[in-house]
């Protein structure tokens, strides 16, 4: 089998169209214009700045707590006996005013006592004037005596003289003699009485006086028989009924004040050192003043908000070894008073709250927000408009700022918008956030809500 070949014809005809085609392509790239290159710009980056303000910090800081009553005061029963009288309104949550009576033991007993005693009284009272005409009668009877005792003396020399003379027998001047020693004896026997007198007064006395204890402890234990509130106070517990028995030392009602509420408040350690104002001086005497706290007592439930006034009144002794808090006692007076049903309800035990601690203003403070911090540096827009990271000292944090110590002046442009990457030298177009300085200001100065 024999290869066709192509025909040499149909290998020119290629050749023009080749050619026409170069021909075009050279037209095409005459007409072009020559590509320009644009000089090298840097990007700039937007970012949200504000300038560092100095300004008077009020320091604050949240704690939270429990709301407790002031005083807790206990009914003890101090006497033995039946219940013989209850208030018809103690009851357990019921508010009671100040001297209600609130239990009555039977008096029966303590009367009894009490009349026994002035009977007593009565009956020492009586032995001490008989010893006062006692004495009297004694001594008058002891001055006859020894007047008696002068005349019989006398006899008896007469008589002895006589017996020398041998005018009178032995026998009579021995009678006389006996007669002088009966008067004698008569003499000293009241002279003793007399003598004895002070002791029997003394003894009386002494009578007497546990004769008047006895009734001033009988008059106590009849008073004791009546149990009344000390002051305005709500009622937290009964454990007696009428009519039953109560042993001296049983709690019959637990009652709690509504006059002062307070509350323990738990603060973080690290919150509680920049509340204190630097120049203060221990008092250990006057402690609320040197620390010179105020504080705002606080109820929160969902948008429902409600404040109290409180006072600062002493911290606890130690700090919670498992929290590391300090434990500050706020109170808060007549929240009964203040109370206004369904609107403003009052501060009842064991309401958790919350509290807002104010210290004394620190004077010309370096202050930024919080979230411009990025490990312990800030970043600053320089003059020349570029990124500078600069290390900061912090004095205190609070909330949303924090005051610096150092690293910062009045006025330097610190970025508060994220920024990555953050490199720095970077080129940057600063927009001063009005917004985030007014809230800036505002939070440092001690106005609106700390969170």
């Amino acid at each position: 089998m024999k290869t066709q070949k192509n025909p040499l014809w149909k290998k020119i005809l290629i050749i023009p169209a080749i050619a026409i085609g170069i021909i075009i392509l050279f037209f095409q790239q005459q007409g072009r214009e020559s590509p320009q290159q644009n000089p090298f710009t840097e990007p700039t980056i937007n970012v949200r700045v504000i300038e560092v303000p100095m300004v008077n910090v009020i320091p604050r800081a949240l704690a939270y707590g429990n709301i407790q009553p002031d005083t807790v005061w206990e009914a003890v029963a101090e006497v033995s006996g039946k219940i013989v009288e209850k208030h018809p309104q103690l009851k357990q949550g019921m508010i009671l005013k100040s001297g209600e009576l609130l239990l009555r033991i039977d008096p029966t007993d303590y009367q009894l006592a009490i009349a026994q005693s002035k009977a007593n009284l009565q009956s020492i009272q009586a032995q001490r004037n008989e010893l006062k005409i006692k004495e009297q009668n004694t001594r008058l009877s002891l001055k006859i005596e020894k007047k008696v005792l002068k005349v019989a003396q006398k006899e008896l020399d007469r008589q002895r003289q006589l017996l020398k003379r041998k005018v009178v027998s032995t026998d009579a001047a021995d009678k006389q003699e006996r007669t002088v020693l009966a008067q004698t004896q008569q003499v000293q026997s009241l002279q003793n009485t007399l003598n004895l007198i002070p002791a029997e007064r003394q003894v009386l006395k002494a009578q007497l006086a546990v004769a008047q204890t006895q009734l001033d402890s009988a008059k106590i234990n009849l008073e004791r028989t009546t149990i009344r509130l000390p002051f305005d106070a709500r009622i937290a517990q009964v454990n007696i009924e009428k009519n039953q028995f109560t042993q001296q030392g049983k709690v019959l009602v637990v009652a709690d004040s509504i006059d002062v509420a307070e509350v323990p408040a738990q603060i973080a350690m690290q919150n509680v050192r920049h509340l204190l104002h630097p120049s203060s001086k221990i008092d250990i005497s006057n402690l609320p003043k040197v620390f010179g706290l105020s504080a705002t007592v606080r109820i929160r439930q969902g948008d429902f908000k409600i404040e109290w006034p409180g006072r600062f009144v002493r911290a606890s002794d130690a700090v919670d070894p498992q929290t590391r808090t300090l434990s500050i006692v706020i109170a808060v007076d007549n929240s009964y008073r203040q109370a206004i049903p369904g609107i403003r309800p009052p501060l009842i035990k064991n309401m958790f709250v919350e509290v807002e601690l104010r210290g004394k203003p620190h004077p010309d403070r370096l202050i930024i927000p919080r979230s411009a911090i990025h490990n312990k540096q800030v970043y600053i827009v320089n003059q020349e408009s570029r990124l500078e990271k600069r290390s900061l000292d912090i004095e205190f944090f609070q909330s949303n700022f924090i005051a610096v110590k150092n690293g910062l002046k009045k006025g330097d442009v610190v970025i508060v918008s994220d920024l990555i990457p953050a490199i720095e030298g970077m080129l940057l177009k600063p927009v001063v956030d009005t917004k985030m300085t007014e809230a800036l200001l505002n939070e440092a100065q001690g106005k609106g809500e700390l969170k």
